[in-house]
């Protein structure tokens, strides 16, 4: 009877541990929206160094050109992590989508550069009312400004510089909304005069023409600039909470790479930004920019955040500043680096 007790013993325990590996190696899909800018480095790197496929998950990525094309499909349910700017959220939020933000990966990423036509009317010293009306003064019309759509980080940004930072004359400036690509395109071609751009964009244009100017950094544009964030969708997060601290325990690891070993970190984005277009060379620059400031802390853009919808309300992009409740889940953060 022993024996037998003992044999039945050895085979139940042989069989949990074939078992078990084949159901902790299942992985678990996630749809993964992403704007392709420097800001959203951490989740590049995070799949490129394997943390994603360690954590258990099965990334598959579709790219936006905007963080308000990405909430549509948020709220549609054909995706399930959004990695964009912080605004469309508080829009989103006012629809009752469930979205929470789990971690940042970048602040004060927006810039302002002006083109070879209008950035010598910028020159040092300058009051930047006064250059925008020189500009129009000369050529006869208002200096046409490239951004993303309304209600977007970019638009905001570059919104809040012109009339509360610069005060600039409404007159003197034409806001110009266009996608990532077409905006990098149109300020290359002299389609527009200026634009508000952010990594990679700002080191590609600067490369291939030295008379881009950069005349606002995201810190003057917006301080404290809340910049691209991770969020989930709460159908997501409340099925699969083990993912999703898995998900930012890998953000975590990602961002201290892209901060301490920038050439380690950089062929996981060339990878996924390069596409043929853009060298290493240039995307190692672009991590190591100035409108590259990586953090994955949630907590750390509350507060801008809070400023941010109030100006979005003032300009007319948001009805009404939205509680924040609920909107930042800082509790995965905490956990992984509490490890």
């Amino acid at each position: 009877m022993r024996s037998a007790l003992t044999a039945l013993a050895t085979l139940a325990v042989a069989a949990f541990v074939s078992a078990g590996p084949a159901i902790a190696a299942e992985p678990v899909p996630v749809r993964i929206g992403v704007i392709p800018v420097i800001g959203a480095a951490p989740v590049f790197v995070a799949n490129g160094e394997g943390g994603l496929k360690q954590a258990g998950l099965a990334p598959a990525f579709t790219t936006f050109e905007s963080g308000p094309n990405m909430i549509q499909a948020l709220a549609s349910g054909t995706i399930d992590v959004y990695v964009a700017g912080i605004a469309p959220l508080a829009v989103a939020r006012t629809k009752n989508i469930d979205v929470r933000v789990v971690a940042a990966t970048a602040v004060e990423e927006m810039v302002f550069v002006a083109g070879p036509k209008l950035a010598p009317y910028f020159a040092a010293g300058t009051d930047k009312a006064e250059a925008l009306r020189q500009f129009k003064a000369k050529e006869g019309r208002p200096a046409r400004l490239a951004t993303q759509p309304p209600g977007s980080v970019p638009n905001t940004t570059l919104q809040h510089w012109l009339w509360q930072v610069a005060k600039a004359d409404k007159a003197d400036a034409q806001i110009v909304a266009m996608g990532i690509d077409a905006t990098q395109q149109a300020l290359l071609a002299g389609a527009v005069d200026g634009a508000s751009i952010r990594e990679p964009a700002l080191t590609i244009v600067q490369t291939r023409n030295p008379a881009m100017k950069l005349v606002a950094t995201g810190a003057e544009m917006f301080p404290d600039q809340p910049g691209t964030v991770v969020a989930v969708s709460g159908a997501f997060a409340d099925k699969n909470p083990a993912a999703v601290q898995g998900l930012v325990d890998a953000l975590v690891k990602a961002t201290a790479t892209l901060k301490s070993d920038p050439d380690k970190a950089a062929p996981a984005v060339e990878q996924a930004l390069g596409k043929g277009i853009t060298d290493l060379a240039t995307i190692r620059k672009a991590i190591t920019s100035p409108a590259a400031k990586f953090t994955a802390d949630p907590r750390a853009i509350v507060e801008a955040t809070k400023a941010m919808q109030d100006y979005q309300v003032s300009i007319g992009t948001l009805d009404k500043a939205v509680p924040i409740d609920g909107l930042f889940v800082p509790g995965f953060y905490e956990k992984a680096t509490a490890r």
